[in-house]
């Protein structure tokens, strides 16, 4: 991998490996709109203080700049919070980087409900809906820090733009070490005939806990990380729902539109089992004393999942 993780942040490692690309490839620049120390730019702005550009609260420009920079030759990493990066630049994104399909990555983060302390106006739970509807755009969304790694380590081999979404928080280790990433891998991190999972972020680790309890209770649950939102591996996704009795999508955003409907998009040529959401049910975020304590209050639980497994079995 890029590097050696000894941490379990998403956002940390998304950082580290920012810097080791910086080392292989020189075109590589980071652009900043003065959140920096959040998204850990700042590690790149360390080391290559001359391919580092703050752009102060100003998403809109940053991004015009980024295609600047790509139509120039540079790859162009750009940074903000998930909900400014995704809303504010939204015109340019779509205008300047996605119309002529340039080599821009795009890096939001705190994405989801993980920025638990500010409230509704710095969560972003409409972001996914908005980028996969953006021709031309790939959107990610890992599961844990080394996820997160190994999608760096083959990011710049995706044509066009790229969206990331980067948890603010320390996330379980769920990813294969032995395993390699690419564009619309579907991993399938635990097998089962009853039930199968699908999930990306902080929701696959969820998917896990909930696989576990429903073992005891003779349920076999398959779990998979689809972690690459867009383009979605139709084929795969085909293959690790057959058999199944049904089926449940968990996500940290919003199910209109989001994760569940691309899962849905994907089997929708297929007999396939009863589908049941597990996300944000189309509401705004509040704010929270702790992470673990907004996402019991928006049903982004193992226990919410259990619930939707034996729904989709019993209806």
């Amino acid at each position: 991998m890029l590097v050696n993780l000894n941490t379990k942040n998403l956002r940390e490692a998304y950082g580290l490996s920012l810097v080791e690309l910086g080392k292989q490839n020189k075109n590589i620049v980071a652009l900043e709109a003065d959140l920096g120390n959040s998204t850990r730019s700042t590690l790149f702005k360390a080391a290559f203080p001359e391919r580092h550009f703050e752009m102060g609260i100003a998403e809109q420009n940053m991004a015009s700049t980024s295609a600047g920079l790509a139509l120039a030759g540079k790859i162009p990493f750009m940074h903000s919070f998930a909900v400014f990066a995704s809303g504010r630049a939204f015109d340019q994104l779509r205008n300047s980087i996605c119309i002529p399909k340039l080599k821009v990555r795009v890096c939001g983060s705190s994405a989801g409900l993980s920025d638990f302390g500010d409230g509704k106006t710095h969560q972003s739970i409409e972001d996914v809906v908005i980028m996969r509807a953006l021709p031309n755009m790939t959107v990610l969304a890992p599961a844990d820090a080394v996820e997160v790694v190994k999608i760096m380590e083959h990011i710049n081999e995706i044509d066009g733009p790229v969206y990331i979404r980067i948890n603010r928080n320390d996330l379980p280790t769920v990813t294969p070490q032995n395993e390699d990433w690419k564009p619309g891998k579907v991993w399938t991190l635990r097998d089962g005939q009853d039930l199968a999972v699908f999930a990306n972020g902080v929701m696959v680790s969820k998917a896990l806990e909930a696989a576990e309890a429903l073992s005891k209770e003779g349920v076999s649950v398959k779990v998979v990380n689809a972690s690459t939102i867009k383009p979605m591996n139709g084929d795969a996704v085909i293959a690790a729902a057959s058999g199944a009795k049904g089926i449940v999508c968990a996500e940290e955003s919003n199910i209109v539109g989001g994760f569940g409907s691309a899962v849905l998009e994907a089997l929708r040529g297929v007999k396939h089992g009863p589908v049941e959401f597990v996300g944000v049910n189309d509401v705004f975020g509040i704010s929270a004393k702790n992470y673990d304590e907004i996402l019991e209050r928006y049903g982004l639980t193992a226990a919410a999942i259990i619930k939707a497994g034996k729904k989709v079995l019993n209806g």
